[in-house]
């Protein structure tokens, strides 16, 4: 992978006012703005994005793919019968571990799993012992599953599926249907973390909230990311109904951290809290982004918390939506920690902020390729595309910008390439490995809608995609600026992430 030369640029190892000093041809708040985001993420470290790749040893590689090969033997995610019967009398024969630690739950349509990794990232900063589990997964299936930090090796996953098999089977021959892929998932996770153990669980949705495998947790803190149309077949067809069955994750007593929502959604999240006796804190107004500004590789943040505002945190993330993302984890962590309730201080500003400079969230304005430069992003909904055009516009300044999409298609896919068009230049439509993948043919038929037929070409295989995607981009010459970004779908960003040598 090539890198820029950088060799003018100040060693981000020195004090922050030698960086101002050598930045005397840069306009001054420009200079203290990057250089801030410099010291910041010194101190945090580098951000790894943790992707693991296959085993090395053969022998355990194939115990995984046989582990693999017998969840694919289940129903997919996208395939559900709407009841917890089955996660539940597994959880019973299990002992009911996802009952010994305490749990912050998150759903919501978009940035739970950016969200679920600060939040991670936080506690993790505090000295507790963490479990995450998220999905789906970008490249490897083991980083559904994480604890302190890092997804679970493949040896102990497979240790994992082994454990938790003989109970499975015995929940499969009760029920009418036997456990979802998703729900044997979700019952290795909650194992896994009674028996680390865990000081806290991290756990986001896979779909909805009531009917959900995950909400067999009572979450001490929930968390709803912003709501929007997505899955409408299995939701409902307005924000409103979509957040009545995401509501279902908020229990009694249990602390409610909403991002901001469209009205409708807001007043049935609110009622909701109501009649569970749950405490609210609403973005905008107990909690939010006070200021942010761009900083190298990320922005640098002024949060207002639970507890008070915290100031010079450096993300490096790109886009106000992961601002936002940011200021939701915080005020769940503080509500974790009590603030704002049992205790008015704030959490210790430094921990925070080296937690937050550390921050990783793979395949989301994911930058994996240099001359010209190939950004990875999952969106995969409208929604998402509108805010990851936006943050793109804003982080990176693209002469041309080339559009490589491959897309679900149970998706609302002409959305998704409207919201992209005003910042594609050209787009290549492809085609991901799933059988959930939307054909490249009839893709293009729609962008050719979207686009015009000029600005469109079609390539089947995404390896192909990508080279002409990059050929495309290159055009212009090698410092004309151009770039490609890579979206439509988390497999999409996944097969390319390892065709463009991110495999680890």
């Amino acid at each position: 992978m090539s890198e820029n030369p950088g060799n003018d640029q100040p060693d981000p190892l020195d004090d922050f006012d030698e960086i101002i000093e050598a930045e005397t041809t840069r306009d001054p708040d420009l200079a203290v703005i990057e250089a801030g985001s410099r010291t910041l993420r010194t101190q945090g470290g580098p951000p790894e994005a943790d992707v693991p790749a296959r085993p090395e040893d053969p022998e355990v590689d194939k115990a995984l793919r046989e582990v693999e090969a017998e969840l694919a033997t289940r129903w997919g995610e996208t395939k559900l019968e709407p009841s917890v019967a089955r996660i539940s009398a597994l959880m019973d024969v299990l002992g009911e571990p996802q009952r010994s630690y305490p749990s912050i739950h998150i759903t919501g349509t978009n940035g739970k799993t950016s969200t679920a990794r600060m939040i991670e990232a936080l506690l993790g900063a505090f000295e507790l012992r963490t479990g995450r589990y998220t999905s789906p997964h970008v490249q490897s299936i083991t980083e559904r599953i994480s604890l302190d930090g890092a997804p679970i090796s493949a040896e102990r996953f497979v240790e994992t599926y082994q454990d938790v098999k003989p109970y499975v089977e015995m929940v499969d021959a009760q029920q009418e249907y036997r456990l979802s892929f998703f729900e044997v998932l979700t019952g290795m996770a909650y194992a896994a973390f009674a028996d680390a153990p865990v000081d806290v669980a991290v756990v986001e949705v896979g779909m909805g909230g009531s009917w959900d495998a995950t909400n067999v947790i009572d979450g001490d803190v929930a968390v709803v990311t912003p709501i929007d149309l997505d899955h409408t077949d299995r939701l409902g067809e307005t924000p409103g109904e979509i957040a009545g069955e995401k509501s279902g994750i908020i229990k009694q007593g249990a602390t409610v951290i909403l991002a901001q929502q469209p009205v409708d959604a807001a007043q049935v999240l609110l009622k909701k809290a109501v009649e569970v006796d749950a405490t609210v804190a609403r973005e905008g107004l107990e909690f939010g982004v006070v200021a942010r500004q761009v900083a190298v590789g990320g922005q640098l943040l002024t949060l207002r918390g639970l507890g008070g505002e915290y100031t010079d945190i450096y993300l490096p993330l790109h886009g106000a939506h992961q601002a936002h993302n940011a200021a939701v984890a915080l005020s769940a962590v503080e509500a974790f920690f009590g603030v704002g309730a049992q205790r008015q201080e704030q959490l210790d500003a430094d921990t925070v902020r080296k937690a937050f400079a550390a921050v990783a969230s793979p395949g989301r304005l994911e930058v994996v390729r240099r001359s010209p430069t190939v950004v990875l992003d999952a969106a995969h909904n409208p929604a998402g595309a509108r805010v990851t055009a936006e943050a793109i516009g804003e982080a990176f300044q693209f002469s041309r910008l080339i559009g490589v999409v491959g897309a679900s298609g149970d998706k609302n896919v002409r959305g998704l390439l409207e919201a992209f068009e005003p910042v594609f230049a050209e787009i290549v439509v492809t085609q991901n490995s799933s059988h959930r993948a939307m054909d490249a043919d009839e893709l293009a038929g729609i962008a050719v809608e979207v686009f015009g037929e000029e600005r469109v070409q079609v390539e089947p295989r995404l390896p192909d995609a990508l080279e002409a995607a990059i050929t495309l981009a290159e055009e212009e010459g090698e410092f004309a600026g151009g770039g490609v970004l890579v979206t439509g779908s988390v497999i999409t960003v996944g097969e390319a992430r390892l065709l463009l040598g991110k495999s680890a």
